[in-house]
């Protein structure tokens, strides 16, 4: 059986997240909605709805990258707390299956340069190599 991985952010799953989380619905203008609507302000409620929310996969995939580009900010104004580096760590890992396309790009395996990365980078590296992602199907 062939594994399907989640690749981009549906609109069931932005429709879905806009109730579910109170997120701001996406006008005619939006593009990467799952990047505009990431708020560092909002990391706990965010993680809170990944645990305690009924969310269906595209759901939490679309959340997930809320909450590392949520966490991305919070390392570039120096405001990243190690609860949530701990709770991201732990979801990437346990449903890797949902998010194995998300830890790819956020990891940027292909660049050697951090100082060309994200700023979570280095820490969705390590994610990446325990789940032994390594670029490779």
């Amino acid at each position: 059986m062939e594994n399907l991985y989640l690749e981009y952010v549906t609109k069931s799953a932005i429709e879905g997240l806009v109730k579910k989380v109170k997120l701001p619905a996406p006008d005619e203008f939006t593009q990467d909605w799952e990047y505009e609507v990431s708020d560092s302000s909002r990391i706990t409620e965010f993680l809170y709805a990944y645990e305690n929310i009924a969310l269906n996969k595209e759901e939490k995939f679309a959340l997930m990258i809320i909450i590392i580009s949520s966490f991305n900010d919070a390392i570039v104004k120096g405001k990243a707390e190690e609860k949530w580096a701990s709770l991201i760590r732990y979801h990437l890992l346990q449903d890797n299956s949902i998010h194995k396309n998300t830890i790819y790009y956020w990891s940027m395996l292909d660049e050697d340069d951090l100082e060309n990365c994200h700023a979570v980078t280095s820490f969705i590296r390590e994610i990446a190599y325990v789940a032994e992602l390594d670029g490779q199907d």
